[in-house]
């Protein structure tokens, strides 16, 4: 397995690039705000070839760079029907202009094939299978992909902005919840096995443990009934 990682653009969002090895296909997750460089870097450092582009959710520091990524290699772009509107319309899913300077590096728009996804489905693309859980809280149209672990690698959860290592994805934007939040990590997260590397939207990687002994919303997600923390304002 190859992963490929690195933060981008103004909001610091990581962009992964995964593979069965090296010289193989790859798929792209969340080319966000100026992400086609690293992109470029890192398809040419590991010699791969994508074959798609899939999205956690649709705020612009994750999708920024979907036209340009997706134009340039020729390939398909994933993301939830809900959260599909964004990418024409970024402005909208934020609740807030983003600003005409960093309005004009932005490619608006979207790519010449878009494919939408569902809870449960799984994307056999480039040798992987990725599981997509629809997990709204952040977004409405959030999404995480799951990666089985085998051999000598643990499982692996490309976890968007619903959960990062100590905290979770804010919910005061336009779809945001934190209701529907409690209930994607109740859902999605807590059943998953201790061993899982977390690599999310923002920030470094963790593991399902250690955030199920010190995150503390992800402990109120486990323990119905407490008090939920203040909420974050990380991520977009």
């Amino acid at each position: 397995m190859l992963i490929a990682g690195f933060p981008a653009g103004a909001w610091g969002t990581n962009c992964y690039l995964v593979a069965p090895a090296a010289g193989a296909e790859c798929v792209i997750i969340d080319p966000g705000h100026q992400a086609a460089p690293g992109v470029a870097e890192a398809l040419q450092k590991h010699r791969l070839k994508p074959v798609a582009v899939v999205l956690t959710h649709g705020h612009i520091d994750h999708v920024a760079s979907v036209v340009p990524v997706c134009g340039a290699n020729d390939v398909p772009a994933w993301i939830h029907p809900a959260d599909r509107y964004m990418m024409s319309d970024p402005e909208k899913g934020i609740g807030r202009s983003i600003g005409m300077p960093l309005m004009g590096e932005l490619t608006v728009g979207e790519p010449d094939d878009v494919r939408e996804l569902s809870d449960g489905a799984r994307l056999e693309l480039a040798g992987l299978e990725l599981t997509v859980a629809h997990a709204p809280g952040h977004t409405k149209g959030s999404v995480t992909f799951g990666l089985p672990g085998a051999a000598d690698i643990p499982p692996i959860l490309f976890s968007g902005d619903l959960l990062f290592a100590g905290s979770i994805g804010r919910t005061d934007m336009p779809g945001g919840s934190m209701d529907d939040m409690v209930e994607s990590l109740t859902r999605v997260v807590l059943p998953l096995d201790d061993q899982t590397v977390v690599l999310s939207g923002h920030g470094p990687q963790t593991t399902i443990g250690q955030e199920r002994a010190a995150n503390p919303y992800l402990r109120q997600a486990a323990a119905a009934g407490q008090e939920a923390p203040e909420a974050p304002r990380r991520g977009m």
